[in-house]
């Protein structure tokens, strides 16, 4: 690979008679299909709304707009993160592009975290299950598919940032397999400890303690993130010359239509939930 390189030559792609590259149509086919499901999800939500039978919860007593609205915001910055990623690759920036990677799969983690919480609050507080009305299965089964998603878009961006450490073949590196296991796990270790630190401060300030309190409730999560953390710095020094380059530009890119995809659907979402009554 070579660093100087200002574009990425798409030659090395497999592509249809379209031009397009296969990995990008299937991403295309993919996502058109899952379009048509988010919006009979999204359909059926909105037909309940419209017409609630009697006794439903009201959506204004359950809510907490500025918690979603703090979400929707990061979600959006991860989609940033994530077109700098492309910009990156396409650039032959190997360096920049797992920096916005990584930032990309953080912002996603602190956006579940705030999904996770919101879900606890609904159950234990406002008393919304999956099965006791119609609201609450319409809205569990909508956002609830959603978070699966970018649960797996998160989980797809550490594999692609760790395959980018893969060694050349003439690199010869025989412990790469179990370092880069290893280097997944780690990574998932600070994903992990920093969703569940950010339900635990939310709670915390939902609560109306101060900072103090959370560092004495999950000071055992804090600790856990600095060691996954330096982990996973330790496992990303330079080895040498890696096999990621200019050819994996469109898996980077197919990822990128995947992330902005799912940020498109949050924001309809977004509105279509948690904006209607103030539409």
């Amino acid at each position: 690979m070579s660093s100087n390189a200002d574009t990425i030559d798409h030659h090395h792609d497999h592509t249809t008679t379209t031009g397009i590259p296969n990995k990008k149509l299937i991403m295309w086919a993919f996502l058109a299909s899952d379009c048509m499901f988010f919006g009979v999800l999204i359909a059926t939500h909105l037909i309940y709304r419209l017409h609630p039978p009697p006794g439903a919860p009201d959506p204004m007593d359950i809510f907490s707009i500025e918690l979603t609205s703090f979400s929707t915001f990061i979600l959006l910055m991860s989609s940033l993160m994530m077109a700098l990623a492309v910009n990156a690759i396409q650039k032959s920036n190997l360096k920049s592009m797992r920096l916005s990677l990584l930032t990309t799969v953080f912002f996603g983690a602190i956006f579940l975290g705030c999904q996770v919480y919101e879900f606890q609050h609904f159950v234990h507080e406002k008393h919304l299950t999956l099965t006791n009305s119609l609201f609450g299965s319409t809205f569990y089964t909508l956002t609830g598919t959603h978070g699966t998603h970018v649960a797996i878009g998160v989980f797809w961006l550490i594999l692609m940032y760790v395959r980018s450490f893969q060694p050349a073949p003439s690199n010869n590196d025989k412990g790469w397999f179990w370092r880069g296991l290893l280097h997944i796990a780690a990574v998932i270790g600070v994903v992990m400890f920093s969703m569940f630190a950010v339900i635990g401060l939310t709670h915390t300030l939902q609560a109306g303690e101060g900072f103090g309190a959370f560092l004495s409730h999950d000071f055992g999560l804090l600790i856990g993130l600095a060691v996954s953390t330096a982990l996973s710095f330790y496992l990303a020094r330079p080895r040498g010359p890696v096999a990621f380059g200019e050819a994996n530009a469109i898996d980077v890119e197919s990822m990128g239509l995947y992330w902005h995809f799912v940020d498109i659907v949050w924001i309809v979402i977004f509105t279509a939930v948690y904006l209607l009554e103030y539409l």
